[in-house]
């Protein structure tokens, strides 16, 4: 019994890690939430975001990873500065922006469509085989469409509340200062809202692309996070100081601001990058990204808990879509993986021998001419 957990547990661990790294990425969106409710600068956040991350996770690197300072080429390290600017710099910029100018639930339901960008990014780089024509390949793509149609009814479908559990806790209405106050949108902003919504999906997507590929040329988890990790926070500091020149807003005390600039930081990207970055080198960029949508369905639960968000029917369907969609990406990558090792297992067969045909002619009616007349 315990030697069959345990080999569940080894096929598993990837997922299990994947399961984490969502749950911490949830815990992120939540600190968000609160750091807004504060009046903090989300630009400013972001920055020191991956300037913690690089503080937690430089020393690791140094201390179990030491070797691998002689693999560092000049290759890597351009693939680690596109990696930070497209995944540290730019994604969650870009995503905040869209923020602004449309609504949180539309911004949040653009980037479920990341797994999709992941998909199609793959197959035209050839990183990830389609194989339409197979089980396998179609139980892909209908997992990955599943998953997202399960995120957008998450968000937008709302449905009768369900009083399963009330704590009573509103840490958002308890804040010091409420920002939350909404405004429409006008139809220009609501279009640049989107595209940039957009943008920000394909460039977490492309992100997901370039990681993945810097992990095969450089295999050194910790090192190549700290790498991202760097080139993410000088960016992302550019990238502030230039929009945001109000130094008020990059002071911290001991207070919410603190906890959710460490959180974000250490956990949120430190712990997450290390994670996804192991995972990203043995399932592939298109594996990691379907797990994206998850994020929704744990900050449905952590808002009911300490945001008095009630639960209704269309988180509750939305989830077990999700969760479904899942499974058969899942299976379908695991259908996949089996075919490969069949593959590679059969023995190569032996080559036929070339037959050659000799046509042996009777002497005596080769060389007698007389003989050959007759004939």
């Amino acid at each position: 019994m315990g030697k069959n957990l345990c080999e569940i547990v080894e096929r598993m661990k990837v997922v299990i890690v994947l399961l984490v790294v969502q749950a911490a990425l949830a815990g992120v969106i939540v600190f968000y939430k609160l750091a807004l409710v504060e009046g903090m600068s989300m630009r400013v956040l972001i920055a020191y975001r991956f300037i913690f991350a690089t503080a937690c996770i430089t020393p690791l690197a140094f201390i179990f990873e030491r070797e691998s300072k002689a693999n560092l080429t000049w290759k890597v390290v351009f693939q680690g500065v596109l990696s930070g600017f497209f995944g540290g710099a730019l994604g969650p910029n870009l995503f905040i922006a869209s923020l602004s100018l449309t609504s949180s639930t539309y911004a949040t339901a653009m980037s479920n469509l990341v797994p999709i960008a992941t998909f199609i990014l793959a197959a035209i780089l050839r990183l990830e085989r389609l194989g339409m024509k197979t089980l396998a390949g179609q139980a892909k793509l209908w997992g990955t469409l599943l998953s997202i149609g399960g995120a957008m009814i998450l968000t937008f479908y709302k449905g009768k509340e369900l009083n399963l559990w009330s704590t009573n806790i509103n840490i958002v209405k308890h804040g010091g200062h409420h920002h939350t106050s909404t405004k429409h949108a006008a139809v220009g902003d609501q279009v640049l809202g989107s595209l940039l919504a957009l943008a920000s999906c394909l460039a977490f997507a492309i992100w997901y692309i370039i990681h993945a590929k810097m992990g095969e040329n450089y295999p050194f988890t910790y090192s190549a996070s700290a790498l991202f990790c760097i080139t993410a926070s000088i960016e992302a500091t550019i990238y502030t100081i230039i929009t945001d020149r109000n130094w008020s807003d990059w002071k911290l005390g001991w207070n919410l601001r603190l906890l959710s600039v460490v959180y974000t930081g250490a956990v949120g990207s430190g712990l997450t990058v290390v994670l996804m970055s192991w995972c990203l080198r043995l399932r592939g960029p298109l594996f990691v990204s379907i797990f994206n949508p998850l994020t929704l369905v744990y900050v449905a639960i952590v808002g009911s808990l300490i945001f008095d968000e009630k639960l209704s029917i269309g988180r509750i369907i939305g989830s077990v879509i999700i969760i479904i969609g899942v499974y058969v990406v899942l299976w379908g990558k695991a259908k996949e993986k089996k075919t490969w090792e069949q593959l590679a297992a059969q023995p190569e067969r032996p080559s036929e021998p070339q037959t050659v045909d000799v046509v042996i002619q009777d002497a005596d009616h080769c060389c007698d001419p007389s003989k050959q007349i007759s004939s």
